[in-house]
């Protein structure tokens, strides 16, 4: 060999040992989690462009494409009859339909100066004399007594309440979840009322917005926010107003009632839905082992978020109405969602079992996306061997991240043991398998459950929830946490065997407040 040549092949061996080497390096990393495609995904869903992922919004959209186009790249098949979507209906607010009357005797009130309809009124014609029942509480507690209706006959009759409580604004007060709205309309409904009407106090402006109330039912009592200038001229008859009313009530903290005299009241109500157009977003990695292939491990996080904020919006800061980035609720279990597709899927051939990933909308109105995913599945859910619900995993402190639904297979806890050797982070576990947020309506169908979260912070559901206070190192480590026992449960020759682990719907409060998302209660 000449020195031409020598040179030649020296170089050629230069560039062939480079090449392969690249070659490794982009064959290896694909399949692996990432701390910058963990933040890529989050700096996407949670930009100002995506405008807070509110369901059926442009930015909403967006944020749908993108997951179809990361499952297709990752090599994902359709999971909906040959389509990535499950699309549904979702109710995102509420208008004036054409035909809405208020009469108090003979007197014909103008709707949307001198009254509105309650957003979560029923429809139809109501007529019945009216009384005076207070704050409208009917609290008999060991520590807390208050009885608005005693002493008082409001059967088929008109309830005329004062909104909110003796503390209003009062984050911790006692009378706090008595005074939702709705609250006081199930107490005057169960003592036997025909309609209510809300009187705003002094500090209100007047009449409150048209809002709908999500997971809120009424199709028998009618609800009317009344003005002041038309309350005050009701109480004047009997020698009270609404500053007197309120400064008895607040000063003495004892109910309150009395009779209005014969005061007919005839409302015609009519309220149409506002109705947009949500989607679930479906994949699936199909198993090659033919014993296995037709059960299925199950992966879900939502993407929706609360789009700017506003009153009813379940938003923290309820009066800026500014983009509220969701980059930890949940940008980050989505952002979980592709990377597990993405490594899961290049490593089809050691799984057993089929994995299905969902990404949820409309969650925070009330598991929407979910509840139809159960209600209109794809596959036979008895297939699915355990639904895995990551809400919230970006902002692991103290090292410590806490696991739910753990009592839902008496195999859980031991499995997460013997996967949570030297790992970086301490497991807090919680039994029960229902909780406000993904997972919970696969509980209800008797399927085991795991849900993942980092915990809360002050950022929560406030615009403050950005991609650069996500801790990328906590999250990695939940994520490789997670792809672990996905694997193990798509190859354990036994399924996890179901167990009830507390009750199957919330019953640590019936009436759901909506000044603060029902999140906040997740492991009450």
């Amino acid at each position: 060999m000449n020195e031409f040549s020598r040179s030649v092949y020296a170089v050629l061996s230069v560039f062939l040992i480079g090449f392969i080497l690249m070659l490794a390096k982009n064959n290896s990393s694909p399949s692996e989690i990432t701390e910058g495609e963990i933040m890529n995904h989050i700096r996407y869903l949670s930009h100002e462009n995506r405008t807070g992922r509110l369901p059926g919004t442009r930015g909403s959209k967006d944020a749908i494409a993108y997951i179809v186009k990361n499952f297709k790249s990752f090599g994902l098949k359709p999971g909906v009859n040959g389509s990535y979507i499950q699309p549904f209906d979702i109710q995102t607010g509420i208008r004036l339909g054409k035909q809405n009357i208020l009469m108090i005797k003979n007197d014909s009130l103008d709707v949307g100066v001198d009254y509105l309809p309650a957003g979560f009124s029923a429809n139809g014609v109501f007529s019945g004399q009216t009384v005076f029942a207070g704050y409208g509480f009917q609290i008999k507690e060991k520590n807390l007594k208050w009885d608005d209706y005693e002493g008082l006959n409001v059967n088929d009759k008109w309830v005329m309440v004062m909104k909110h409580s003796p503390e209003r604004g009062e984050p911790h007060s006692i009378y706090k979840r008595h005074s939702s709205m709705h609250k006081k309309m199930q107490v005057a409904r169960d003592n036997g009322a025909r309609g209510i009407i809300f009187v705003p106090q002094i500090e209100d402006d007047d009449l409150s917005p048209l809002v709908h109330t999500p997971g809120i039912k009424n199709e028998n009592m009618p609800a009317i926010v009344l003005s002041n200038e038309k309350a005050n001229l009701i109480f004047d008859r009997v020698g009270w107003s609404i500053k007197k009313i309120q400064q008895t009530m607040n000063q003495n903290l004892k109910p309150l009632n009395f009779q209005l005299g014969l005061l007919e009241i005839t409302a015609a109500i009519s309220l149409d839905p506002v109705i947009s157009r949500g989607a679930n977003v479906v994949g699936e990695i199909r198993s090659r082992n033919r014993q296995f292939r037709d059960e299925y491990v199950l992966i879900g996080a939502h993407f929706d978020h609360i789009g700017f904020g506003g009153p009813e919006s379940g938003s923290r800061s309820p009066l800026e109405n500014q983009v509220h980035p969701g980059a930890d609720d949940n940008a980050s279990g989505t952002s979980g969602l592709l990377e597990l597709a993405q490594k899961l899927s290049a490593n089809v051939n050691s799984l057993k079992r089929s994995i299905l990933l969902v990404g949820f909308d409309a969650e925070e109105k009330g598991l929407l996306g979910s509840n139809h995913f159960v209600q209109s599945s794809p596959i036979d859910l008895k297939k699915v061997t355990t639904m895995i619900n990551m809400d919230m995993i970006g902002r692991l402190s103290d090292s410590t991240l806490t696991v739910g639904g753990v009592g839902t297979s008496p195999s859980f806890e031991y499995i997460l043991d013997s996967l949570k050797e030297k790992r970086l982070f301490d497991l807090t576990v919680n039994k029960p398998g229902f909780g406000p947020s993904d997972h919970a309506p696969f509980y209800a169908k008797d399927i085991p459950v795991l849900f993942f979260f980092s915990g809360f912070h002050n950022d929560y559901h406030t615009p403050n929830d950005t991609w650069q206070k996500i801790n990328l190192k906590g999250q990695k480590h939940i994520l490789d946490f997670i792809y672990d026992l996905v694997f193990h449960l798509s190859r354990s020759p036994n399924r996890p065997t179901f167990q009830e682990s507390g009750p199957k719907k919330n019953q640590v409060n019936e009436i759901i407040n909506f000044e603060v998302s029902p999140k906040d209660n997740a492991f009450l």
